[in-house]
């Protein structure tokens, strides 16, 4: 799997269906699973990345493992249809505020749904020059 990049907009219908870019579900592959993700947002996984994150989960002792239940436990498998859409279940879509408009980013081993209210600050934080090099200066780069 390659690096997931890019940013699109999409809308949810109303049967809670959402359109993938055709780049990304060549990277994520045939199934997807879309569990919360940090700062209010849906994280979608390939498979491989999803056994990968599973393989640590149950690496962990069980006093460990229980950090990382929620995240299991919000979890669902998602296979495109012939449009390219999955169905993103009801409780994921109200813990990230999905209701119309989702911004679908690369987050490089995933793929974050964003509402685009929630995303605007992070993105216009990020896109201060200052703060990518302090960031960049924070982790090493």
């Amino acid at each position: 799997m390659g690096t997931l990049i890019g940013q699109y907009q999409h809308n949810i219908d109303a049967k809670g269906r959402l359109f993938i870019p055709a780049k990304f579900r060549e990277e994520l592959g045939e199934t997807f699973y879309v569990t919360i993700g940090l700062d209010g947002c849906l994280s979608v996984y390939s498979d491989t990345k999803w056994a990968d994150l599973t393989e640590k989960f149950d690496a962990l002792p069980i006093s460990q493992a229980r950090k990382m239940r929620v995240l299991f436990a919000n979890a669902a498998k998602c296979e495109p249809d012939a449009q390219g859409r999955i169905l993103i279940p009801s409780k994921l879509r109200t813990y990230a505020a999905l209701d119309k408009e989702v911004v679908i980013n690369g987050a490089s081993k995933c793929v974050e749904l964003w509402n685009p209210e929630r995303w605007a600050p992070i993105e216009e934080d990020g896109l201060d020059p200052e703060n990518l090099a302090a960031a960049m200066e924070d982790l090493g780069f």
